[in-house]
């Protein structure tokens, strides 16, 4: 009896350490899906289309393609500047493509891929409403999302200006144009969206220099080596392919609403 028990600690063991090993890639696999953390309210990234009421953007089409070499099906679930790391952390998505920059704090927390999309943080505001850049912002309200690098940067960059942070930048512009804010901050792209989904997108001008970079990364749990080479060995392929592109043109190519030139290069590494 004492030898069976003994059997079964060991069985116990082994088993809770191939459980301990076992990988996100596997995990996924036998899952069939990847599970995807993505914004449902920042154009043209993640948000609703009016017509199918799906979930569209660039950042679920870089989604599809990682679920694509893995060879499963795609699963979204939205998340919010503020809650995307814990939903990573806590295990409720694999993978997190939600205009996250890579910053050496998160780094702490979270692993990331390789940069997937360069940005920089800017200004939206009425256009004549005296606002050109961050030094106009003294003894302003200027809006911005809970848990943004945004919301930190713009302190730093005007220590007097009164921040306003909401979960969504939707309602950072709507704050904006009540009157309640002077601005609103965040990285120019999603700037770009919110001022050419309004109805009178004239209004509004995008100002200021660059208030800080923002490259942006896809987020994952930390200690996963194969399945964070997996994220950056697609990427690169889709960069070297040309997909890439074709996505980006998708989005932000001369024939969208958010015409974006691509001026950055993905960091590619040989094979």
């Amino acid at each position: 009896m004492k030898r069976l028990v003994l059997l079964a600690v060991a069985l116990c063991v082994v088993l809770t350490g191939t459980m301990a090993h076992a990988g996100k890639i596997e995990d996924i696999k036998a899952r069939g899906a990847l599970v995807c953390g993505v914004k449902d309210s920042t154009v043209p990234f993640g948000f609703i289309d009016e017509q199918t009421k799906q979930i569209v953007g660039f950042d679920i089409d870089i989604c599809k393609a990682v679920a694509d070499k893995l060879g499963v099906k795609l699963e979204l679930k939205t998340v919010t500047s503020a809650t995307r790391i814990p939903m990573l952390t806590q295990g409720s998505v694999d993978m997190v493509a939600a205009t996250m920059t890579h910053k050496f704090e998160r780094d702490d927390v979270i692993d990331f891929s390789i940069t997937y999309f360069m940005d920089g943080q800017k200004l939206l505001v009425k256009k004549g409403g005296g606002v050109k850049s961050a030094a106009d912002l003294k003894g302003k309200k200027v809006a911005t999302a809970k848990g943004s690098t945004s919301e930190k940067n713009i302190k730093a960059a005007q220590p007097d200006a009164t921040v306003v942070s909401f979960d969504e930048y939707p309602q950072a512009f709507l704050a904006l144009k009540q009157g309640k804010a002077e601005a609103v901050t965040t990285d120019s792209t999603i700037l770009l969206g919110l001022r050419n989904s309004d109805p009178e997108p004239d209004k509004w001008e995008i100002v200021g220099d660059y208030i800080s970079p923002e490259p942006y990364g896809l987020g994952l749990a930390e200690n996963d080596s194969k399945f964070r080479d997996l994220v950056n060995r697609t990427l690169v392929d889709l960069w070297n392919t040309g997909e890439y592109v074709k996505i980006y043109d998708k989005w932000f190519g001369k024939d969208t609403k958010y015409y974006l030139p691509l001026t950055w290069k993905m960091e590619t590494w040989p094979y």
